[in-house]
């Protein structure tokens, strides 16, 4: 099988089920989206040494898929198309985030102030993911001003967000690395 199938080349692509839609779609937006932030996520399993946060971000990984496949197949499909179960999002899966954030949250010094994106290389691009994540976030929710989006999906990558801030501060905790308080400036 090769990887190129010439299907696009006339901008369209094809959601679960077969409706052919612009590659600018918003549900197509709204997938990209989640696949550029799986994609950065990857870049932080490879800056992760520590094995329970990389069995995590993998983990998420694997969850984007299931983000992507249910943005990807219009909710009229139901849960199968042809024979091919569909997975989606569920409010399980968005429990387990608050579940996740609230376990990484013990030991990290309280938040009492805004704090600058940084720290090790590790926590800078989990901030990454965070502002990609904010974006597929809201590429969802425009997508579902047109479109019937499973409602799970954006309290999915809300959660996501809020625990990927969360590991950014873990990853730099866990590295002895101090976060930067935010100072505004004089006068401004």
């Amino acid at each position: 099988m090769r990887i190129y199938t010439r299907t696009g080349d006339q901008g369209e692509t094809g959601l679960f089920g077969g409706q052919r839609v612009a590659k600018s779609h918003p549900r197509v937006e709204a997938y990209g989206d989640v696949d550029e932030l799986n994609a950065i996520l990857g870049i932080c399993v490879a800056h992760c040494a520590e094995e329970h946060l990389r069995t995590l971000l993998e983990s998420l990984q694997s969850e984007l898929f299931v983000v992507g496949s249910d943005l990807a197949t219009p909710l009229e499909e139901g849960d199968t198309v042809g024979k091919k179960p569909v997975q989606r999002v569920s409010e399980g899966m968005c429990a387990e985030l608050e579940a996740l954030i609230d376990r990484h949250e013990e030991g990290v010094p309280e938040l009492s102030y805004f704090v600058l994106p940084g720290g090790t290389p590790l926590a800078a691009y989990l901030h990454l993911a965070r502002c990609v994540c904010r974006r597929a976030e809201r590429a969802v929710v425009a997508a579902a001003g047109k479109e019937s989006i499973n409602p799970d999906a954006i309290v999915y990558l809300n959660r996501l967000s809020d625990l990927l801030f969360t590991l950014a501060r873990y990853a730099n905790h866990q590295a002895g690395h101090a976060e930067s308080p935010w100072v505004p400036s004089p006068g401004g």
